[in-house]
């Protein structure tokens, strides 16, 4: 990895040292000839001073700690003086957030953006761009993760020389976290979020993967997913910051660059709309830009934080230009999306098996099986390009499909407190009953399978379920929440509430003791219980021996036989398998107040 570094840096005169000799603001990165990165303290330093050279044009802002107490730092950046949020929003201006680091090892974006917003505020990138906009720049995410410094954190990453760890110091991965938001960073994102409500949420990475000529990979959603009017402009921002970095001389892609078949060049590649547990799938549930940007790992570090410089002063050019009417865009799918209760709205999307050929440029390579682990290997030989003819699958549609309740949710008053914190933290509006509105025409779901996940995952047992919404009448209490489908953030309050969405509450386990059954009646007692309900109803009888003939399994399982009865009887427990949420198709009674909204982030200067 070193080698190829000292070698990359020799070459790359954009970022010869002496150009930055004199510079102010510079970083560690820079200073090495981008060797090195340097520690978080650089960033605490650099977020300071640039405020102090830039005082109209830069805040530092802290908005959070981390588990381990380091500040959560974030720098707003505007020519206009809108450098606060209520500022901004009074001034109508589009929010560009861009983020490194939340892979803290994958940390081109922390020396990229501060190189992108020096030569920004000096006038030599994007020119004028910070008139029309305001910058939101978190250099680093995951800072305790940042902090795990050192040597091959990334064994297959070049460069730089030490680097941070991927997950945080509680062991999360941050990029899995946009939905359930169990960590102390994710909680602070999205209060950062909820205040400054970015246009466009930028996510910084460096891929894993095999070993191509192609660059970078930048994917956007609403593409694929989302309001439609928002999807058209979408694929504009991203084809056009494609555009821009292929004049650069990258060689740019609009899908992950991860083979179909781990290891296989041969079998291709395929396009997919992520789930809303990753930044990209999240934000379109907001009717806001979510994009993923991928520099490819075996690039040095040079070249990869060239071309991360050049994606941020793209985005920074096409904000500029295109912002003000994706904003509005964006506001009318607010609107849009208010009117979406009783309309059908996909909850997952796959990707089909209609495929094309695509010239793909890679190098040669041999496949052989390896001495030491036995299985079939991959090789690649850098020194030879070559043009590798691969299938390519980017259709997406939408897989499962949900009509959205005519009204809203309703949360048992049990699980409001759980459930309200998760709606605040994602912004999400909601009323609470004052009063008891009492027995209720509603829908509700019971899982007639669950399945738990064998393993915990991100600190979650999670769970799959199927069934069907039913009409039911069900006592409505006060203290239950209602959470109307009517607001701008229907697509996420559906995602967040439907049982079978991928990262719903239920997904991440947040219902799990609904699926549990608790009582139980002895075997003996069970067997003078079945016995009396045979005598009592002939009909139940020819009923379960009818099951006995026609169902072996059943026959041969004195569980489920002494079940058969225990399900009818007054002791069984007719909320397992509830799901604890119900819809409506009106709005209850009884609602005490204005909806609950986020409250306002309080930023301060550092």
């Amino acid at each position: 990895m070193l080698r190829h570094a000292l070698l990359s840096a020799a070459l790359l005169s954009t970022f010869a040292l002496p150009a930055y000799a004199a510079s102010p603001l510079t970083t560690v990165a820079e200073r090495s000839g981008f060797l090195h990165t340097g520690r978080y303290a650089e960033v605490e330093a650099l977020c300071r001073q640039f405020q102090s050279r830039y005082p109209k044009q830069v805040r530092c802002v802290e908005f959070g700690r981390t588990p381990e107490n380091r500040p959560m730092l974030a720098l707003a950046v505007s020519n206009t003086g809108a450098l606060t949020p209520a500022e901004a929003a009074r001034r109508k201006l589009p929010v560009l957030l861009i983020q490194g680091g939340i892979h803290a090892g994958e940390i081109d974006g922390k020396d990229a953006g501060f190189l992108a917003l020096r030569e920004v505020l000096e006038g030599k990138a994007a020119p004028g761009a910070l008139d029309k906009q305001v910058l939101l720049f978190v250099p680093v995410f995951n800072v305790d993760g940042h902090e795990r410094f050192g040597q091959w954190n990334r064994p297959n990453q070049r460069g730089p020389v030490e680097m941070g760890w991927r997950s945080t110091a509680q062991n999360y991965n941050l990029n899995r976290e946009y939905m359930k938001a169990d960590t102390p960073e994710m909680q602070h994102m999205l209060a950062l979020v909820n205040a400054w409500d970015p246009l466009a949420y930028v996510d910084l990475h460096v891929t894993d993967g095999a070993q191509f000529e192609p660059d970078i990979s930048i994917q956007v959603e609403p593409v694929h997913a989302g309001d439609a009017a928002l999807r058209a402009a979408g694929t504009a921002l991203r084809d056009q910051v494609l555009a821009d970095l292929a004049k650069q001389g990258s060689d740019p892609k609009p899908f992950y660059i991860s083979f179909a078949e781990n290891d296989n060049p041969q079998s291709g590649f395929v396009d997919s709309a992520p789930n809303p547990r990753f930044s990209h799938g999240y934000f379109q549930l907001r009717n806001r830009f979510g994009m993923l940007v991928e520099t490819h790992s075996w690039k040095d570090y040079p070249t990869r934080v060239r071309i991360t410089r050049n994606t941020i002063v793209s985005l920074l050019s096409q904000v500029a230009q295109h912002g003000a009417q994706w904003r509005q865009t964006a506001l009318e799918a607010d609107v849009r999306a208010a009117q979406l209760a009783g309309t059908t709205l996909p909850l997952t999307y796959k990707t089909t098996d209609k495929s094309r050929m695509i010239a793909f440029r890679g190098y040669a390579y041999t496949r052989t099986p390896s001495e030491v682990s036995g299985a079939l290997m991959t090789r690649y030989d850098e020194t030879t390009p070559q043009i590798w003819n691969v299938p390519l699958r980017d259709e997406i549609v939408p897989d499962l499909q949900q009509a959205a309740p005519k009204a809203g949710y309703l949360v048992p008053a049990a699980q409001a407190a759980m459930v309200a914190a998760k709606l605040r933290q994602h912004g999400v509006s909601y009323q609470v009953l004052a009063t008891a509105p009492g027995r209720l025409p509603v829908e509700t779901f019971r899982a007639t399978a669950v399945k738990f996940g064998a393993q915990s995952f991100e600190g979650r047992q999670t769970a799959a379920v199927q069934g069907e919404w039913q009409k039911e009448e069900r006592v409505v209490g006060a203290g239950d929440l209602y959470v109307p489908v009517g607001q701008a953030k229907a697509r996420l309050v559906v995602a967040l509430l439907e049982p079978r969405a991928p990262d719903s509450l239920l997904a991440w386990g947040s219902f799990n003791t609904a699926f549990e059954r608790k009582e139980y009646m002895e075997e003996y007692v069970a067997e003078d219980v079945a016995r009396a309900q045979l005598a009592a109803d002939p009909a139940l009888a020819a009923q379960f021996h009818q099951k006995l003939a026609s169902d072996p399994a059943f026959a041969k399982n004195p569980a489920a036989r002494l079940e058969f009865f225990a399900r009818r009887h007054a002791s069984w427990d007719e909320r397992l398998n509830l799901y604890p949420v119900l819809r409506t198709d009106a709005a209850p009674a009884g609602l005490a107040s204005p909806p609950a909204r986020t409250p306002k982030l309080s930023n301060r200067a550092d």
